[in-house]
Parts: C-alpha cells; structure tokens; sequence
C-alpha cells in the first residue's frame, strides 16, 4: 500500500505537445509514454483539438473539473463527457479530437496496454462508510472532491487528488468519507 500525494505526481509535457499532464502512477516505475504497462494521469486541457494517438493502448477518460468536453472517436457518434458523465473508455490508437463545450478541463486518464492489461473506472459519491473491494491485480483510489479515511492500525487520510494504491495482495478496504466526498476507483488486472 502506498500513499501518492498531489505535491509529489511528476508533470510531462503531452505526447503530441499541446499541453501538459501530470503523472499519478506509471508501471513499470519510471516507464515512459511507449513502455509503460498502464499509467493514470490527469491534463488540463486548455482548447479544442486532436488527442495523442497511444498505439495498443486501451483510455479511459473522466471530467475532473470544468464544463466538459465532446469526444469524437473514429467510428463511434460523438460523446458528452462532463464531471457527472460516468468514465468513457476508448481506444486510445483510434483517431481522437476534442472539442471544450464551455472553457478549460481538467481530465483524468487510465491507459492500459491492450492484450497485457485491462481496467475498469469507477466514480463514488458517498457520505457514508464504505467498503470498496480491491482486485487480485492493483486497486488504485484517487480522491476527487472531499476527502477520505481508510481506518486502521496507521489510518491514511487522503485530500483532494492525492491517491491510495493498493497492491495484489490487499484485503477489502474500508473508507470513512467526509459528507459529499467523490472518489475514483480504479482496478487493474493482467489480461487472462
């Protein structure tokens, strides 16, 4: 188990160097944008346009702050993602642009590499005490909007955008939110 805080993620610049994002976690450690096995990352996107094309490399996308954005991916109508928008998984070596529906997002990414990995994003609004089932691979938890207490012999309280990543080998996990707090879920497992 490992606590990643917001001070510490790493930014790069964009693959195609329209932006910047900023790295939560990469595996392998130190893995870089052809070479790595998944990654999760957030980007501010400031305007309209093309998405880096990652080849063999399955994306899922989630609003984090803003009005919102409008994907069109290859062979797919187009999709209005907002901050109340479910994740929206595509892949990310199909023909992608975006386009702003009110102003700058700030998004979070989930990559994994096709035929080696698969993953799953979930988003949680609780107020309550919950138990959140880890998976036989990793089980990574970011804090969205509130903050979060995984009770326990050292309890780990998460703020905003820092993250909680949990490894093959952990047990259910138990999280006491503040009221209102949103988190993101995310499971990654090897392809069978």
């Amino acid at each position: 188990m490992r606590t990643l805080r917001v001070t510490d993620y790493r930014v790069m610049p964009w693959k195609n160097g329209g932006g910047t994002t900023t790295e939560i976690a990469v595996s392998p450690d130190g893995a870089g944008l052809d070479d790595f096995d998944w990654r999760i990352s957030m980007a501010r996107v400031e305007s309209s346009g093309p998405f880096s094309g990652f080849d063999g490399i399955d994306r899922t996308l989630s609003v984090l702050e803003g009005e919102g954005i409008v994907l069109d991916v290859a062979g797919r109508p187009p999709e209005r993602i907002t901050v109340a928008s479910q994740p929206f998984s595509f892949p990310a070596d199909q023909p992608t642009s975006a386009a702003l529906i009110a102003g700058p997002i700030t998004d979070l990414n989930v990559m994994t590499r096709r035929g080696r990995m698969l993953h799953s994003v979930e988003r949680l609004a609780i107020s309550t005490p919950v138990e959140i089932p880890t998976e036989a691979g990793f089980t990574v938890i970011l804090c969205h909007r509130g903050h979060a207490i995984f009770p326990g012999a050292a309890p780990i309280r998460l703020g905003p955008l820092d993250t909680l990543l949990l490894g093959p080998d952990a047990s259910v996990l138990w999280v006491q939110p503040a009221p209102d707090a949103t988190l993101f879920v995310i499971r990654i497992v090897g392809a069978a």
